[in-house]
């Protein structure tokens, strides 16, 4: 079988890395994945091990990375991603992003493969302009608690620039808004997986603060046909992923406590963490524009998908 192009994903095994796999196996690629598996799940990926077009390196990207053979694109994924995991594993974060990044740019170069890099909407920090362009430098606390991601991404943004216009590499960065969707981890003290959980279990939906601060929740099946499109396209320069529907955390909670119907949960306050954005909005003119891209599918819909899926993972007692 003739495939498209090889390409190394890495995260592989975690929630976004492991749709993106299944993405480009589908696609026609041979797909090398990679992860630690230091917050990845095997599981995420262990149907895809019977497919020939796929291998798996359990690896840390932080020291020196070797791929056999060609490969043609690849795609940074790795990182603690959640600020359960982050403030956990404070220096594997900064270390991912910068050691890991550096690694894989200079693999990159090495075997003349476009990369892309997935930064965050937290570059913007607890922005001051709302909703978040591209262009907006962002208001973060380098030396809060968040600050080892935020910063971490943020350098990652600055060295793979100037390996594009020091090296002439083939770069896209993309800027991914909140993302859910089957494969989250139930324990990964994002808002999404605790509210299922919660409310599943019949406990208290943990707001933060008075439930005024808002979020933009991106389906994954939406936010990886963007990535495709940003790895395909021309466009060098970061690109804001999300959906723009905006919602406070209270209604969304509101809206776990409807879907789930569980009698016996409800909302209980606890004090809004340092530094939490109040507010979160991606402005997607340029994924318009650049690549076509708005998402499609509704929350509703999202939701109820996602739903299906904690109804198999979380344990009740």
């Amino acid at each position: 079988m003739s495939y498209k192009g090889r390409v190394l994903i890495t995260g592989a095994a975690g929630f976004i890395g492991s749709h993106l796999c299944d993405r480009f196996v589908a696609d026609g690629f041979q797909v090398v994945g990679m992860d630690n598996l230091l917050t990845g799940n095997l599981d995420n990926i262990a149907h895809l091990f019977k497919e020939k077009a796929f291998e798996f390196h359990h690896h840390d990207v932080s020291k020196f990375v070797f791929v056999p053979g060609q490969l043609d694109y690849i795609l940074h994924f790795a990182s603690p991603a959640s600020p359960i995991d982050y403030l956990k594993m404070p220096i594997q974060t900064l270390k991912v992003g910068s050691l890991g990044t550096h690694n894989l740019l200079g693999l990159a170069k090495g075997k003349s493969a476009r990369i892309l890099i997935a930064s965050t909407s937290e570059v913007y920090g607890d922005p001051l302009e709302h909703p978040q362009k591209e262009s907006y430098w962002g208001n973060v606390n380098p030396i809060g608690p968040r600050g080892v991601y935020d910063e971490a991404k943020r350098f990652q943004e600055a060295i793979t620039m100037a390996y594009h216009r020091y090296h002439g590499l083939e770069t896209r960065i993309v800027r991914i808004f909140n993302t859910y969707g089957p494969r989250m981890r139930v324990e990964d003290g994002r808002v999404l997986p605790a509210f299922f959980s919660q409310a599943i279990k019949g406990e208290g939906l943990t707001v933060f603060g008075n439930g005024t601060q808002t979020r933009s929740f991106c389906y994954v099946d939406d936010l990886v046909e963007g990535i495709v499109r940003l790895l395909f396209s021309d466009y060098h320069l970061p690109v804001n992923l999300g959906n723009p529907q905006e919602i406070t955390m209270m209604q969304f909670a509101h809206e776990i406590l409807d879907l789930v119907g569980n009698p016996k949960a409800h909302i209980v306050y606890r004090e809004l963490p340092e530094d939490d954005p109040k507010q979160r909005k991606p402005d997607i003119s340029i994924a318009n524009q650049i690549l076509q891209w708005n998402p499609k599918f509704e929350r509703a819909e999202g939701l109820n998908l996602t739903y299906e899926y904690f109804k198999k993972v979380v344990q009740v007692s």
